[in-house]
């Protein structure tokens, strides 16, 4: 059985791992080993701040709708019921959109919220 010689497929995986540690600084860039490690662990890291990025948006949009809400004499808990209660079934990234670009039409929907609440 002849030998198989690996010099060509090593040195495309080693040359793809430190394509992907550029950028890095000191020996993470270029030894294999400590590049393996340190792209290992910023995969990690992207994997989960890609859900973190999630939770963060929605925080934020939830403080937009709460501001523009308590200038109307509402707190936001109040009035996410009361658009639940009038059936308008926005989400909040569009209802923080509205808030902060389109102040009438986020103050209509305060005032249908408002209507729709029991007194």
């Amino acid at each position: 059985m002849p030998r198989i010689k690996r010099g060509v497929t090593t040195r495309t995986k080693h040359k793809r791992l430190l394509d992907q540690a550029k950028g890095y600084r000191g020996r993470r860039k270029n030894t294999i080993r400590v590049a393996r490690q340190a792209v290992e662990k910023a995969g990690q890291y992207a994997y989960r701040d890609r859900k973190v990025k999630k939770r963060n948006f929605r925080a934020l949009w939830i403080q937009r709708i709460n501001a523009a809400v308590r200038a109307e004499g509402l707190t936001y808990s109040q009035f996410i019921h009361g658009t639940k209660l009038a059936g308008i079934e926005l989400d909040r990234k569009v209802m923080a959109d509205l808030a902060m670009n389109e102040g009438t039409a986020f103050a209509a929907i305060i005032a249908q919220a408002k209507k729709a609440l029991p007194a």
